[in-house]
């Protein structure tokens, strides 16, 4: 492969960013959001809890608009525990502005955007952040040590083969991952539908069409009762139905230090299903494991990590294990509970405590005040709204629980096809493997 030594420096337009006021944030979704470094995870961009800054005052700050393709690097976060935080800017993340403490780089002639990426995303450039970093508490990389890396360019067509190969893996990635957002959002619209606004027993109430096929749509009750559930209906809690509740544990001492094992997982690794930070996973020894009582996690678990966030404020998180994701065998440590249920099967559990109303209840039951938390009698006191028809449940398991446990197989897909990237990118960057091979291993996979 022909190539040189460069500096990412003479390659790319580095800009960072601006200190924009907090006190200023808005919201709604016509204004743009604000990228921080809370907002960069290992190669994507993450828009939970984003701020936003008023549309109308865009255009005094119009240098700091990010655009498709940018490469986003979080300048001063804890790299040596979590890796990089950096990302590739796609159409779905605009309109978004440049916060303080991030910095964008922009591929000039000469550097193919998307081997700007893999660049970035190279074991090299961590190791080579991680030996420059200053800082102890928070550790921090500036502007012009980022344009001083030093990393191998190859020819104009060999970037373009390069980008092309590890390309298709990451857009099949980013395929698996819209569809999953599709995915979850159908069941849960559907779920909440049937059995928090109990659309189709309102419907037959006002004499509206039906919306369903008959023979599901015959086992919705026709009217509401007094108290505004359908006839027949009841409430239940967690606690009258739960097979399993538990926690798991961590070696005496902590994890720190262990680099193999079996997968510990806690609350940082939670987010919803068919989605796992595997960059903060911890480990703990095998041995350890095997002599756990509680904690193994069986296929089809639903975990919910029950600590964190701010005094008065609880911010729980909700996931479905299945199909192997994310890992075939691992436990969960004390800040996360294992939960099983009689009465629905585990993706209606999901579905269930993944609504506005369970995770309002969450935070009305969590306890404690520098950090509050779910015990097990807050969990066993979750209620909702349940048929009586058996038929019905088993009804909407049909519909629902697929669309749940396909989330869990893309994401199985996708770790395969990440695990496949990484072990070419260092080759492919390095002159290691031969094009021709690499693209081999990706049709293969792909």
């Amino acid at each position: 492969m022909s190539e040189r030594f460069v500096h990412l420096g003479d390659f790319v337009d580095l800009l960072t960013g601006f200190p924009f006021k907090s006190t200023e944030y808005t919201e709604g979704d016509g204004n743009p959001k604000l990228l921080r470094g809370d907002n960069i995870a290992q190669g994507l961009a993450r828009w939970d809890n984003v701020k936003r800054w008023p549309v109308a005052r865009a255009s005094e700050v119009q240098q700091y608009e990010l655009e498709s393709g940018d490469v986003v690097l979080a300048m001063d976060r804890p790299w040596i525990e979590a890796g990089l935080k950096f990302a590739r800017i796609s159409d779905a993340d605009l309109p978004a502005l440049l916060v303080q403490r991030v910095s964008r780089m922009r591929a000039l002639p000469g550097l193919h955007p998307r081997l700007l990426y893999y660049v970035i995303a190279s074991k090299q450039f961590t190791d080579y952040v991680q030996a420059v970093q200053t800082g102890t508490t928070v550790p921090h990389i500036s502007a012009q040590q980022i344009k001083d890396y030093e990393f191998r360019l190859p020819s104009d067509d060999e970037q373009t083969s390069v980008a092309t190969i590890l390309g298709a893996l990451d857009d099949k990635i980013e395929l698996n991952r819209r569809m999953n957002e599709t995915l979850e959002a159908m069941a849960r619209a559907i779920f909440k539908d049937w059995f928090v606004d109990f659309g189709p027993t309102r419907a037959k109430a006002e004499g509206r069409a039906p919306y369903l096929a008959p023979e599901l749509w015959d086992l919705f009750p026709d009217t509401l009762d007094e108290e505004g559930k359908p006839v027949g209906w009841y409430q239940s809690s967690l606690g009258n139905d739960l097979s399993v509740l538990e926690t798991g544990k961590r070696p005496r001492g902590g994890v720190a230090g262990i680099s193999e094992g079996i997968p510990s997982v806690g609350a940082e690794s939670i987010v919803k299903v068919g989605e796992f930070v595997f960059s903060k996973t911890k480990y703990v020894p095998r041995d350890f494991f095997s002599k756990m009582s509680k904690g193994h996690v069986s296929d089809g678990d639903v975990l919910i990590y029950k600590d964190g966030g701010k005094p008065g404020e609880l911010h729980p998180a909700v996931t479905y294990v299945s199909n192997g994701f994310p890992f075939a065998e691992f436990c969960i440590n004390e800040h996360v509970f294992r939960i099983r249920i009689e009465s629905l099967s585990q993706p209606l559990l999901y579905c269930l405590l993944s609504t506005d109303d369970a995770f309002w209840q969450m935070r009305e039951l969590a306890t404690g005040v520098a950090q509050p938390g779910l015990n097990q009698a807050a969990i066993k006191s979750i209620k909702f709204i349940i048929p009586d028809d058996q038929r019905l449940l088993r009804g909407a398991e049909a519909v629902i629980d697929p669309l749940i446990d396909r989330c869990n197989d893309n994401s199985l897909n996708s770790r395969t096809l990440a695990q496949t990237r990484d072990l070419l990118l260092p080759k492919l960057m390095s002159d290691e493997i031969r094009l021709r091979e690499a693209e081999k291993t990706v049709e293969a996979v792909a």
